[in-house]
């Protein structure tokens, strides 16, 4: 390992100790905000892998029930063009071990009113808008947790790579750097003693 390009000095010395000092306890630092960021990582998996395929189903229901009511009289597009229901998204960002992620909630403004006559319409088409309004904060909160789990992937990844800089470049560095200034500062204290001890015997 190449060693840091320093004078071999005794302030240097306790100087580069002090960086090593830093850099162990900064790693781990690092390293327990990766374990814990990693354990809430898969834990965020677990909860969007759930979500996902029961939204997957209830979609896949709902879509079915329309295909069902499809076969009606009645102009299935018409019917449901006009939103008769409208939802405020408030946005915002919560704290996730140093990441910023979104947070995101809804609010119904107004009663939820079928847009067309009831009799004129079969009754699968009433279970299927009701239950595709019903999914919307599902949805709303599968977005939050995939964006979520995204932004920790990219924390993680780069965390990694500081944690593997410290400990396979920096801190050996150091080490190295602290036992060439030892061994020079003992060579050169021999190198005195030898001086001394020739002075003498003049």
């Amino acid at each position: 390992m190449a060693r840091l390009n320093v004078n071999p000095t005794r302030m240097e010395l306790r100087r580069l100790k002090d960086r090593l000092k830093t850099a162990e306890r900064g790693h781990k630092l690092l390293k327990d905000k990766s374990d814990e960021m990693v354990r809430q990582f898969l834990v965020l998996i677990k909860e969007n892998k759930r979500l996902r395929e029961e939204i997957e189903g209830e979609i896949a229901s709902a879509l079915r029930t329309f295909s069902l009511s499809a076969g009606a009289p009645l102009d299935v597009v018409q019917a449901i063009a006009l939103p008769t229901l409208t939802a405020e998204i408030s946005v915002g960002t919560k704290n996730v071990m140093g990441v910023d992620v979104p947070f995101m909630q809804t609010k119904r403004v107004g009663e939820i009113e079928l847009p067309y006559a009831l009799c004129s319409a079969p009754a699968e088409l009433d279970g299927a808008i009701l239950g595709l309004i019903a999914l919307t904060d599902k949805l709303l909160h599968l977005a939050e947790v995939e964006k979520t789990c995204n932004m920790l992937a990219d924390e993680i990844e780069k965390n990694r790579r500081r944690v593997n800089a410290l400990e396979y470049v920096m801190i050996p560095q150091l080490k190295e750097t602290i036992k060439y200034i030892l061994m020079k500062l003992d060579e050169n204290e021999r190198a005195s003693v030898v001086r001394l001890m020739k002075v003498k015997d003049f």
